[in-house]
């Protein structure tokens, strides 16, 4: 197979070029520019594309070819170029997100022999991802293993990152990344100059594309440190100012030194989310469970099962309700976040309409304690709130109006304490790390699944009473298990299963299984 054309070297066959972007990233801009670079520079140019619907059922995918030509060369005609990637037969792969670098790889279209691989290793969750209950964020890990063996050459580093430092989109950054690894031999010069000719936001796509551009990522080579951090998402940090010196003293003191990151990382997300004397709240359950009521469990296991309890704690204690949605959808990084991923110019009209459909139990949760239990008991109340609220409500957050109602619904997070949610959340909450102590003082590995159990509770509505339902039933089956060798084996499995299955039918189904044996061993008679 020919070797692509190396900087300098003029091609004597087309130079491929596959192009995967999802809405918002660029991908149109980033295919013009390089068109305009090849005609500029005399070269033949073709791009087609083939649409997609973000990740739900693929991103664009964008077909370039290029060919230095003039119209009489050899006295033959324009020379035929194709429409459409063929797998091997690739010489350039540039993808705006991380796990399309990995769809175009399974596509066949990254080869060794051939393919410059340029990805961004920004993570934007598909649908799928979000959907799962608990992590069900896909290993980049593995995308990036199997980068470096399936590319000839791999420019990886986070585009969008670069360009958000600009006020830039990713189609600059990736633009200059192209122009670092040598793979279209032309002068940078040039696709300075094809960026110019579109007119639209120069400065701030030179700046990206410029820092892409620089020596540092010329066939860049990724550490796998650089990709999503390996803990589980819930863990991720807030905004640090909220972790008072105090509080990351009292963590530094309280707890061991192998887990200081991971409870500083809980406390600044709680903080966040609440406020610093809730942080303490969680340090003291902590506290509490951390002898697990005098029962000691050493050695591996122990601090296995004191690093679960830290992850599992602090997400569940930063449950999803009314309130939290609403902080989150009227933040201003949001906005921005929007506005980038629409590919708006600073002064353009962003239209943001949210659809919310919550459920009588929402509306009762976000009032105080003694007044939403009153309002769901009585019938009445009940009944008008439940027609009230019977179809959802799409609010426009661009409008002052909209934006106003969401904002208030944030503020009044101030008060979530006094909730009838958070009561019930806080009892929650006690009732299965009662249950995990008592599997502790036998079991640590039941213990532990026990903890990892608790992914399944997230968000709030329909979600939240979905995976709870779920919950519930697996800490049913866990206790029928307590006393098996087999019984943590059991619940992983069950866990596991109940996070694919969306209407809950496989898991009815593992239940039923489980039950049967049980049933069976209490009937046969001792060995």
């Amino acid at each position: 197979m020919e070797e692509p054309a190396t900087p300098g070297e003029v091609p004597a066959r087309p130079i491929s070029i596959a192009i995967a972007a999802m809405g918002g990233q660029g991908g149109g801009v980033l295919a013009n520019w390089i068109v305009t670079l090849a005609e500029q520079s005399g070269w033949l140019a073709q791009s087609t594309s083939v649409p997609g619907v973000a990740q739900r059922t693929g991103a664009t995918l964008y077909y370039l070819e290029l060919l230095p030509w003039s119209g009489g060369q050899a006295g033959h005609g324009t020379p035929p170029l194709a429409l459409m990637p063929m797998p091997g037969d690739v010489d350039i792969v540039i993808a705006a997100e991380w796990m399309e670098a990995g769809r175009a790889i399974q596509r066949g279209l990254v080869t060794p022999e051939r393919t410059t691989l340029i990805a961004s290793t920004h993570r934007a969750l598909s649908v799928q991802e979000k959907s799962v209950p608990g992590n069900g964020i896909a290993d980049g890990g593995k995308v990036f293993e199997a980068a470096r063996q399936a590319a000839r050459s791999l420019v990886a580093a986070d585009m969008a990152a670069i360009a958000r430092r600009h006020g830039s989109v990713i189609s600059a950054a990736l633009f200059g990344a192209l122009a670092a690894s040598g793979a279209i031999p032309l002068p940078e010069s040039r696709f300075e100059d094809a960026i110019r000719s579109t007119g639209v936001g120069v400065e701030a796509s030179l700046a990206a594309f410029r820092e892409a551009a620089s020596g540092a990522l010329a066939g860049a080579d990724m550490a796998r440190t650089g990709l999503a951090p390996r803990c589980a998402p819930e863990m991720v940090a807030g905004h640090s100012d909220v972790l008072t010196e105090r509080l990351g003293q009292r963590v530094l003191s309280l707890l061991p030194a192998g887990v200081h990151e991971l409870a500083l990382a809980a406390c600044r997300r709680l903080a966040e989310y609440q406020d610093t004397a809730y942080a303490d709240e969680f340090l003291e359950r902590i506290a509490r469970f951390q002898g697990l009521g005098g029962i000691a469990v050493d050695g591996e296991a122990g601090e296995v099962l004191f690093e679960a309890a830290l992850r599992r704690i602090a997400a569940a204690m930063t449950y999803d309700d009314v309130m939290r949605v609403a902080d989150l959808k009227t933040r201003a990084s949001r906005f921005d976040r929007l506005r980038r991923e629409a590919g708006l110019e600073r002064g353009q009209i962003l239209v943001v309409t949210e659809y919310f459909h919550p459920r009588l139990e929402e509306v009762c949760g976000t009032l105080p304690r003694a007044l939403g239990t009153f309002v769901e008991e009585n019938r009445f109340l009940g009944w008008l709130l439940g027609r009230t609220f019977a179809r959802g409500r799409r609010i426009r957050t661009d409008s002052l109006p909209g934006f106003l109602t969401l904002a208030l619904l944030a503020r009044w997070g101030r008060y979530r304490r006094g909730t009838l949610r958070h009561a019930r959340e806080m009892q929650h909450i006690d009732d299965w790390l009662a249950l995990v102590r008592r599997f502790a003082a036998k079991d640590a590995r039941l213990a532990i699944e026990a903890l990892h159990c608790r992914v399944l509770v997230k968000g709030y509505g329909d979600t939240l009473a979905g995976g709870r339902g779920k919950f519930e039933r697996i800490m049913q089956a866990a206790q029928a298990l307590e006393g098996r060798q087999d019984a943590a084996d059991w619940v992983r499995r069950l866990r596991d299963i109940a996070r694919k299955d969306e209407d809950g039918s496989k898991l009815d189904g593992a239940l039923a299984t489980v039950h049967s044996f049980l049933s069976e061993s209490s009937r046969s008679p001792p060995g």
